[in-house]
């Protein structure tokens, strides 16, 4: 990541109020983002956890254990410049939502799919004034327009923080009214993973669990994990 220091050259990283919010120092000096945006986060919490993450390092810093000071980037340089472009881009998400499109057989996926997804669209549609339809098979259907109004009202009233991890609930999921249930407190963030993985958990009961996928999915629910704390951290 352009920016950032190769060795470690502080002996004390510290969460300290700033103006505008929180900010981490590194032997008191304070910390800048890789595009040299002042590092200013809106909790306590979340700075703690940066200067937490700034403090483990030893040696060579490795910005791959550093997830909250990446999504903090993320929230400043990408984020807060596009923020219009990145409230459409995950808006756009309800248009085609996992949680809409499902199997066209077996008999016991599809009950397994109703189950599982019906109970988060009913909530949608009474928590969010949001209904949207169900279809089966992957032929794109269209949603109602107040319905697509009402689920981007939801990511807009986000801030800029949340919005960095919110992208990638819902990314990684498929699903924005996944992603809106976890930041709702409707869903836990596994209980929320687990929903979205129904189709491959049902390839691997079926076919067995292939070595290389379960790899990739371990990454991507690490990933999932982060990006739901990240959003509690925020406030």
């Amino acid at each position: 990541m352009a920016g950032w220091v190769a060795k470690r050259f502080w002996q004390q990283a510290e969460a300290c109020p700033c103006a505008g919010g929180f900010t981490v120092t590194l032997d008191g000096r304070a910390v800048k983002t890789p595009a040299k945006t002042p590092l200013v986060v809106p909790t306590r919490a979340l700075a703690q956890a940066i200067a937490d993450e700034w403090q483990a390092q030893e040696g060579i810093v490795r910005p791959d254990t550093m997830p909250c000071t990446r999504s903090t980037n993320s929230a400043l340089d990408k984020v807060t410049p596009q923020f219009d472009a990145v409230v459409n881009e995950l808006a756009g998400y309800g248009a085609t939502d996992l949680l809409c499109y499902r199997a066209t057989g077996p008999a016991r996926l599809i009950d397994m799919q109703a189950a599982a997804w019906d109970p988060l669209l009913l909530w949608a549609a009474a928590a969010l004034d949001a209904p949207l339809r169900v279809t089966h098979g992957v032929v794109p259907i269209d949603q109602p327009a107040a319905s697509l109004a009402a689920l981007a009202a939801q990511v807009r009233g986000q801030s800029a923080f949340q919005l960095a991890g919110f992208h990638d609930l819902v990314a990684i999921s498929g699903s924005l009214i996944l992603a809106l249930a976890v930041t709702q407190g409707r869903l836990t963030v596994d209980q929320a993973w687990t929903l979205s993985r129904l189709d491959e958990t049902w390839q691997a009961e079926l076919w067995g669990a292939d070595d290389e996928a379960a790899e990739s999915d371990a990454l991507r629910r690490v990933g999932f994990a982060h990006a739901g704390r990240f959003y509690g951290l925020c406030g």
